[in-house]
């Protein structure tokens, strides 16, 4: 199993986090908070669906713990660290704001990054790739709602296994590698928008959107999603020799807590936290 880095190793060149729909219930803002407190890093990519306007629609949802997450990014932004904006389909009313510097923040409908090691990839959320998204807007409200059925299972589920000392796990990324329809559908995203990525001659792509996490070669180009902070809690991270990682926040988290329990404890007496 490996180790959670040390807070020296979280010192990243750039880091990527995306679909963190702040304004519902099944944002995961205190792990995105604790993620931000330890960050170090000199660029950082809002890869869209950052604020839920969809979900929004139906009345605000808005806890402190979601106000402090845009305070922390904003505060970054001040502090000398480059952010950009690249807004998604469900935070789609700032891309009125296209070119725009909200405090700090740059807002674009896409970046180009170049790592430390001379790739470039396209940095996009991926929305314009999603047929449903793109031909039948309500049939992707529907299963927006669907989703949030089942993040709300997962919400009580987690809950009652954290009181058993278990880790985060994901129901729906569970049945989104189990049912067959979903798995086609995330490999056609990814090839559509490696293939994006290709004709326009960038090395790779970094996307959102469908809420996996995922880096591989596809037809010669690297894809890189970062995932979400619904499901997974991830992001992507860039090593100052330009290395790609993806960081499963949740499951570090987790290690660490049960490092720092197993150091609270006598040596010989029973670790609370041990599964």
């Amino acid at each position: 199993m490996t180790q959670p880095p040390t807070p020296a190793s979280r010192r990243y060149r750039s880091v990527f986090i995306s679909d963190v729909h702040l304004g519902t219930g099944g944002c995961q803002a205190e792990l995105l908070l604790d993620f931000i407190r330890e960050l170090d890093c000199e660029q950082l990519y809002l890869v869209g669906d950052i604020i839920d306007g969809w979900r929004m629609k139906g009345g605000v949802y808005w806890p402190q713990a979601h106000n402090d997450v845009l305070q922390k990014v904003l505060r970054m932004a001040r502090k000398g660290v480059r952010v950009t904006y690249v807004p998604g389909n469900h935070d789609e009313f700032a891309r009125g704001y296209l070119g725009v510097h909200l405090g700090g923040v740059v807002v674009a409908g896409e970046a180009t990054h170049e790592t430390a090691d001379g790739r470039r990839f396209l940095v996009i959320h991926g929305d314009a790739f999603d047929g449903v998204v793109q031909q039948a807007r309500w049939l992707a409200f529907l299963g927006d709602w669907a989703y949030r059925t089942v993040l709300g299972l997962n919400t009580v589920y987690n809950r009652a296994t954290r009181r058993l000392g278990f880790g985060y796990w994901s129901l729906s990324a569970y049945l989104k590698g189990k049912v067959k329809n979903a798995v086609k559908f995330i490999d056609d995203f990814e090839r559509a928008v490696a293939a994006e990525a290709r004709r326009r001659g960038y090395d790779g792509v970094i996307c959102g959107h469908i809420h996996k996490a995922e880096m591989r070669v596809v037809d010669g180009v690297t894809y890189v999603n970062d995932g979400d902070w619904v499901e997974s809690c991830t992001a992507l991270v860039e090593h100052a020799d330009g290395r790609l990682e993806i960081l499963e926040w949740a499951r570090l988290r987790s290690w660490s807590m049960l490092n720092r329990a197993r150091e609270a404890v006598p040596t010989g007496a029973p670790t609370p936290l041990a599964a």
